[in-house]
């Protein structure tokens, strides 16, 4: 990385921080941590069947993510179940880590879900969201690895606040974004250990495209929230280079030099997310669905900024559900008419 005081050992301060509390602190950390968030999270004294697992990833699914259910529509129904617990899972991760009192509590949550993780590879799931996924993972043949990056990601989150570069914000998309666009691979049999290993790495390398600019297109829309909580991921030698500091998000008034500074940042966004396109077609036409509409989703988000004159900081820019039905509209046309979807010169 280009600077080590802003992209520190992140399994150091991990540990620098839990190293601070003995064994019954961590108790007490972990008891504070599961008070602060919903009851239903904590670890069940029984585990839970495969339905009742499903059913309750399915429950997290559908009432903590308004896109969940357009997304799904388009999926053959056999896979909704694996989609319901990735996403389970993904959303449980992400709350562990942002949702508890202190960076202590965050952490020594996050490592206990990283152990209920081992054990379901183990065969020892207890968790609903494990029990559900441990089915998707023999179904789908899905190696433990996406699982850890995303981990790895919320931990980074507690501890490293700002990033030297866009090497070092793509570094931290590599496990915070891209392991979700790899997951929906495997769920969508399109990386099974029998696909050629270019044909492998080639839809890798375009989802984690995709991914990222995803992801990038969420931090610049977003500015103004991730600084609220401590977080800034514009590079900070983009920040120096356009003369825009801290002090300029905190007043939140978009100033000329900061207008350029996201101007800039949306154009290599969108150039990304370009990069991305052809793996529309490279997949099966119902996952082809889905990835245009993300897509499209993304680009919509750009516009949005642009829209705005770049000022992300007196308002957050957000799609409409009028465009989103749109973009679910022509995303969906696509599907009987290929021409049309992105990638393909529309």
């Amino acid at each position: 990385m280009t600077a080590a005081t802003v992209q520190p050992d992140n399994t150091a301060l991990e540990k620098e921080v839990l190293a601070q509390h003995n064994q019954g602190d961590l108790e007490q950390l972990l008891a504070r941590g599961w008070a602060a968030l919903p009851a239903s999270y904590r670890i069940p004294d029984v585990a839970p069947t495969l339905d009742e697992a499903r059913a309750w990833c399915r429950r997290l699914a559908e009432t903590h993510y308004e896109n969940f259910h357009v997304a799904t529509w388009f999926l053959p129904r056999v896979l909704r179940p694996h989609f319901h617990s990735i996403y389970a899972y993904c959303r449980v991760s992400d709350d562990l880590g942002d949702e508890v009192g202190s960076t202590a509590q965050a952490l020594a949550l996050l490592d206990l879900w990283g152990r209920e993780l081992d054990a379901c590879y183990e065969g020892r799931a207890r968790h609903p969201v494990f029990v559900a996924l441990s089915e998707t993972i023999r179904a789908c043949s899905i190696p433990k690895e996406p699982f850890a990056d995303l981990l790895t990601a919320f931990r980074q989150d507690q501890t490293i606040p700002r990033y030297a570069s866009m090497e070092d914000v793509l570094s931290y998309c590599r496990y915070s974004a891209n392991p979700v666009g790899r997951l929906v691979l495997y769920a969508c049999g399109e990386v099974s250990p029998e696909a050629s290993p270019d044909i492998r790495e080639a839809k890798f390398r375009l989802s984690d495209a995709t991914c990222s600019a995803l992801q990038l297109a969420n931090f610049w829309q977003d500015v103004r929230v991730d600084y609220a909580k401590g977080r800034v991921y514009i590079p900070q030698d983009d920040m120096r280079r356009f003369g825009v500091s801290d002090d300029t998000i905190a007043k939140g008034i978009a100033t000329p030099e900061f207008q350029a500074l996201l101007r800039y940042e949306v154009d290599y966004a969108r150039s990304l997310l370009e990069r991305g396109l052809p793996l529309i077609g490279m997949v099966n036409r119902d996952l082809a669905l889905d990835l245009d509409l993300f897509s499209r989703g993304g680009l919509e988000i750009l516009r949005a900024i642009e829209h705005c004159g770049y000022d992300v900081l007196s308002a957050r820019p957000a799609i409409s559900k009028r465009t989103k039905l749109a973009l679910a509209l022509r995303a969906f046309s696509g599907k009987a008419l290929p021409f049309l979807r992105l990638g393909t010169g529309s």
